[in-house]
């Protein structure tokens, strides 16, 4: 199958949907389908001899990538990437999304299993929106895991207001005791409502510090955008030390400096 007989068949089958033209060795295919953001998923096909290839190049990994502040996408979400392409008989290889057209497959048949398999694929991005914080929390657990510092997560404790606030990390060694409020989201306005929150549970429970020897708040900003306004985290400096992310150095630092 030839660029010419690609663009035919396309033209007579789906040719109202779908257009065709040439990039280099391949023939790009623009759907009619759209990534979340209203980006247009185009598909690419090559013929090499008797096999006929389908492929998005790796674009739908791509601009998943782009949606997440994660620097790699968690075991889980492989996962359903794998069952995605189980389900549309797709392969996913170096990032790709692949099919090869057997000779009695219609190509506008292959086409649509492929473009599903693309737009399934890019809605895992809902997935990366509601786990980004979680992602943050694990990340944040690693790095006590390997400073050896015993640590609770969801650590509950009471306040002045008879209320219990749950505490992201509550971390304890003999030299001092460490809770830690991890303060993530992709939004500005989500940002001001959650260091108001932070700042309610810090001074609900700053009687701990006369209670408690060597206890240390910590409001950790996961600073992967600039979000957070000097206000809100002025805010928090007043009962609580704000640490960043990205300063894990800092971060150590306070965890372990003795008093």
């Amino acid at each position: 199958m030839t660029n010419a007989t690609v663009c035919e068949e396309i033209a007579s089958t789906i040719g109202e949907l779908f257009s065709c033209s040439t990039v280099g060795d391949y023939t790009r295919i623009r759907t009619p389908y759209l990534y979340p953001d209203g980006d247009v998923v185009d598909l690419f096909l090559k013929t090499n001899g008797e096999t006929i290839t389908l492929t998005d190049l790796g674009e739908t990994v791509r601009w998943l990538s782009m949606q997440s502040f994660a620097k790699q996408r968690s075991k889980k979400q492989d996962l359903l990437i794998q069952d995605i392409c189980m389900t549309h008989r797709i392969e996913f290889y170096r990032s790709m999304l692949i099919t090869r057209l057997s000779k009695s497959e219609p190509l506008a048949y292959a086409l649509t299993r492929l473009a599903q398999a693309v737009l399934q694929v890019a809605d895992l991005w809902f997935t990366f929106k509601t786990s980004e914080f979680t992602s943050i929390k694990e990340d944040v657990e690693d790095f006590l895991v390997e400073l050896e510092i015993p640590y609770e997560r969801n650590y509950k404790v009471p306040g002045a207001s008879g209320r219990f606030r749950t505490i992201d990390f509550y971390a304890r060694q003999l030299e001092k005791t460490s809770l830690i409020y991890v303060l993530s989201t992709g939004s500005r306005a989500s940002a001001k409502s959650l260091t108001e929150r932070t700042f309610t549970a810090w001074y609900d429970l700053r009687g701990l510090k006369t209670t408690i020897p060597f206890v240390n708040f910590i409001s950790l900003i996961d600073d992967a955008t600039d979000i957070w306004s000097s206000d809100s985290l002025s805010l928090l400096e007043e009962f609580s030390d704000v640490v960043y992310w990205s300063q894990p150095d800092l971060l150590r630092e306070q965890l372990t400096a003795s008093r």
